[in-house]
């Protein structure tokens, strides 16, 4: 019996019609398949994560800039919780604590642990050799820096933490006085605040040298207790209230030429997290350290500008003092150098340096020149 035509072809139809549907409903199943990210589904986790600096400070500002990163490119998978100094344990009691777990993480800077090993001021703010903290980030990352930390962390101090070097500061005041600093003879019985490998500097030059977190300075300062204190920048110490108690703010000098912050997490956790978390904390440190940088030499301008409305007097230090400084600094790095493990670090950033402001000096034109060549009005 002959099959009706029309209805042959509706068949046909409709049989194309499924298949196509078919194939359509496949391909966006294949399609969801690969543009599903392949990465874990680890379970949501909050990790306590201090500073070493007071809520009010700019640094803690950083502090949370670079927990945001962290929050934001794990779609909420780890979340850290910022704490300010004080919060679970003192300042100076951070790295105890990572290492412990009693805290997950936490900011602060490598000079606050040299009583453990005076090497660990190296990996915040070593000796003036001509570089900047950029650069010190540079030696870091390619010329062999997080080798020699983590085998001071990891291996000779046995230390339960992971860390991360992060945020190129400029080079630090040489601080805030009662009496205009006018020779090097000055710091002679000076009682005066710093960290790191600066307190023994200054204890080259004569000064009585007292260790102080940065929200006990200005007290410290008020009572008398120390005659001079440097902290770090025009923001900082606005904030903290420098111009409430001193008058003389002394820029440029070679005790602290540049640092850098330390992110430091315990390792156990740290270590047990997935590949692409791990990754995602190294490069919130990168790329925090990118816009630190450029956050810092907005509001440290600006607030420079604030100090001086406060009637402060803003003086560039003697040159006579400089010099000082840097003959004081063969005197540490020889006498520390008798550490083989110090005298290591010491000779790879030399070799650095050598190698890297030789082209940098070479390369890059006078600043000066150009700046005044367009601003300079005597």
């Amino acid at each position: 019996m002959k099959k009706d035509s029309s209805s042959a072809s509706k068949t046909s139809s409709a049989s194309k019609q499924s298949r196509r549907r078919f194939l359509q409903v496949a391909g966006l199943g294949a399609a969801a398949t690969v543009a599903a990210p392949q990465v874990s589904r680890a379970q949501t986790a909050t990790w306590k994560f201090q500073s070493t600096w007071p809520n009010r400070d700019i640094f803690h500002e950083f502090c949370n800039d670079f927990a945001k990163r962290i929050n934001d490119m794990s779609g909420g998978r780890l979340k850290i919780d910022v704490l300010a100094s004080g919060a679970v344990v003192p300042a100076f009691q951070l790295q105890d604590a990572v290492h412990a777990g009693i805290l997950d993480g936490g900011h602060g800077v490598a000079a606050y642990w040299y009583g453990k090993n005076k090497a660990y001021a190296l990996f915040g703010t070593g000796p003036s050799f001509g570089w900047n903290a950029n650069s010190f980030l540079g030696w870091m990352n390619y010329g062999g820096g997080y080798d020699l930390y983590n085998e001071l962390q990891n291996q000779i101090l046995k230390l339960n933490i992971v860390g991360f070097v992060s945020g190129p500061m400029p080079a630090q005041p040489l601080g805030w006085f009662k009496n205009e600093v006018t020779s090097a003879d000055a710091f002679k019985g000076l009682k005066y605040r710093t960290v790191g490998l600066a307190a023994d500097l200054n204890r080259q030059l004569g000064a009585a040298v007292t260790i102080l977190a940065g929200g006990e300075i200005v007290p410290a300062l008020e009572r008398g207790v120390i005659d001079g204190a440097e902290f770090n920048n025009p923001s900082s110490d606005l904030v903290l209230g420098f111009p409430d108690v001193s008058k003389n703010l002394m820029l440029q000098s070679y005790h602290q030429s540049g640092e850098t912050f330390e992110l430091i997490f315990n390792k156990a956790k740290y270590d047990a997290l997935p590949a692409e978390l791990k990754a995602i904390i190294k490069y919130a440190a990168e790329s925090e350290s990118a816009d630190m940088s450029w956050k810092a030499l907005d509001r440290y301008s600006k607030d420079l500008e604030a100090i001086r409305a406060r009637g402060v007097k803003v003086t560039k230090t003697p040159d006579a003092v400089l010099k000082a400084q840097l003959d004081a600094w063969n005197k540490v790095i020889e006498e520390f150098s008798k550490d083989p493990f110090f005298k290591k670090v010491i000779d790879s950033q030399k070799a650095w340096v050598q190698r890297t402001y030789a082209y940098e000096r070479l390369n890059e034109p006078s600043r000066d020149m150009a700046y005044d060549h367009f601003f300079k009005t005597t």
